[in-house]
């Protein structure tokens, strides 16, 4: 039997973003409470004041570019608190937002302003070289090239966005009216482990439906009245909001729930902990590789970190041995939590209370859902038994953009979305999600979860960080796990080191998971913004290797 979630259903109002959120009758906050802050400039917006700015922006678009219903804006941008406004902004105007990652190249941006049929492009300043580039290619003229942020463009050929708003106050212009279940709210773009990124399908109702499924999730330990001085619980804020991580559960979480947002441009170690200090921080959504660094980088002892009430990690699993360093050092708890772009994204967390009793689970559930693990042969498997996950729910989206064949494969008919994710659930309703269905490594048959390995690597001395990825072995005819290790301060990536690794790992495994593709020792881990190792990377470096290996023989 499929499992359903052990939350009660919470009732989901058949309406769009914009209604949902700033025309509701039960926000229990004023007007005035502050929602996002600059961490470096102190800058900030309070909830009237996002309402009011979106509204002109809105208005700008119908007026200044005859903005229509479907209408796509690029976001190309670091983390910016104009950011919420620009995107309520193109809602109100019938548009639909898609963000994109401020690392990419010209090409790599051009490819995603094509694919999504964008028609204009939000920037920063520091950022037009790339996005003028790009632009130019997906064939958007300058003039719909507009800025965020502090700087203005001195030579007036870019505009800000506050410039774009209603040129006479004569005309009304009214709020387009949109279908919740039909109407896309954010086109964003999953980083596949092959080929071009995939544009994601979200529309107004799968948003709205996450919003209520993650304050379930909560518990209402986070509110907009609460936290240690009664002022309400503070979050930080440097996951990317172009990434549905931070899109759902920093951008709009906060809104809904009246919460002060921090944001940061980027994520830096020593400034996320005397941002943490100074500014009193009492709950963050972080990333395995930031608890990595909070477990064992030195620059943390010199911070009070002691606001901090909880951390919710996702993005990639977390193992015990982290979680327990944390702890041991810092008295922080960490949940975890579980969700992808596909699913809008939170499907599964950690209830507050529970976080110590199920460390390495992602945790229940979340309301409005039904879940199952499969076979490889698609057959349902019983409780405890390792699948791939298969999820159904309102929050599950529409399908991938200009792409029939992949939402195909991804969609049943009777509306389950295939993770591609591996793991298991237990009797108490407790889900594990041990790799993703394309990375296993295939020893002679038997499976071999890298993250499982990892998890145990993390928590040797000699090791910082950690990949573990499948080599083939043509003399066996078959993959072997091969780890890839950033060498703790102070330790020799020697030979010598690699087999007392090697042989500690060995006494904790069973013999198909021993790293007979052996240890090389490298920098750093490759890895995307929301913290999953770039694995397809170490496997090309693996290849060069061997292929090296190969001339060095002959």
């Amino acid at each position: 039997m499929p499992t359903e979630s052990l939350y009660p259903k919470v009732d989901i109002p058949n309406v769009d973003l914009w209604t949902f959120l700033f025309e509701r009758n039960d926000r229990p906050f004023p007007d005035d409470k502050i929602i996002y802050k600059d961490a470096d400039t102190s800058r900030c917006y309070t909830y009237a004041q996002v309402k009011s700015t979106a509204i002109d922006f809105g208005k700008g678009l119908k007026s200044q570019w005859e903005w229509k219903k479907g209408d796509v804006l690029g976001l190309f941008t670091p983390n910016c608190i104009d950011t919420p406004a620009i995107i309520w902004g193109t809602h109100w105007a019938g548009g639909i937002v898609s963000p994109a990652n401020p690392g990419y190249t010209a090409d790599e941006l051009a490819f995603q302003l094509k694919d999504s049929g964008a028609v204009a492009l939000a920037t920063q300043k520091t950022f037009l070289k790339v996005a003028v580039e790009a632009a130019k290619k997906a064939g958007i003229s300058e003039d719909r090239i507009i800025l965020i942020g502090d700087e203005r463009d001195e030579s007036f050929n870019f505009k800000h966005f506050t410039s774009i708003r209603p040129l006479s106050g004569t005309q009304r212009y009214r709020r387009t009216k949109l279908n919740p279940e039909e109407d896309l709210a954010f086109l964003v773009y999953s980083s596949g482990t092959t080929g071009h990124p995939k544009g994601v399908m979200l529309c107004h109702r799968n948003i709205v439906s996450n919003i209520l499924m993650l304050k379930a999730g909560e518990g209402g330990n986070v509110t907009w009245n609460g936290g240690p001085d009664g002022k309400g619980d503070s979050i930080l804020a440097f996951l990317p909001f172009y990434h549905i991580y931070g899109l759902t559960c920093l951008i709009h979480q906060s809104l809904y729930s009246g919460l002060t947002l921090v944001v940061m441009p980027k994520f830096e170690i020593e400034r996320f902990c005397s941002i943490i200090q100074n500014q009193k921080i009492t709950f963050a959504y972080v990333v395995p590789p930031v608890v990595l660094l909070l477990g064992k980088h030195p620059i943390v002892d010199k911070y009070d970190l002691s606001s901090l009430r909880m951390l919710n990690s996702g993005a990639a699993p977390l193992t015990q041995e982290l979680v327990e360093a944390v702890y041991k050092r810092l008295k922080v708890p960490i949940k975890q939590g579980y969700g992808l772009s596909e699913t809008s994204p939170t499907t599964h967390t950690q209830p507050w209370d529970q976080w110590n009793k199920t460390i390495g689970s992602v945790g229940t559930l979340l309301p409005n859902q039904t879940a199952k693990y499969m076979s490889p042969e698609e057959k349902e498997l019983p409780i405890g038994e390792t699948g791939e996950l298969w999820i159904k729910g309102p929050n599950i989206f529409k399908g991938y953009h200009n792409n029939p064949e992949g939402t195909k494969n991804a969609l049943t008919p009777d509306g389950y979305f295939k993770t591609g994710d591996v793991g298991h659930q237990d009797k108490d309703g407790n889900f594990y999600i041990t790799d993703r269905v394309k990375e296993l490594i295939k020893y002679k048959g038997f499976q071999v979860p890298p993250a499982e390995l990892e998890g145990l690597l993390i928590s040797h001395p000699m090791v910082n960080d950690i990949a573990v990825v499948g080599i083939y072995n043509k003399d066996q005819a078959t993959e072997v796990p091969r780890a890839y290790i950033v060498p703790a301060p102070g330790v020799e990536g020697s030979p010598k080191s690699a087999q007392e690794i090697m042989q500690w790992l060995q006494a904790k495994v069973a013999n198909h998971k021993r790293l007979r593709g052996g240890v090389r020792f490298v920098d750093e881990i490759p890895k995307s913004a929301s913290g999953k190792i770039l694995r397809r990377l170490l496997k090309v470096r693996a290849q060069e290797e061997e292929e090296k290996g190969v001339k060095a023989k002959l």
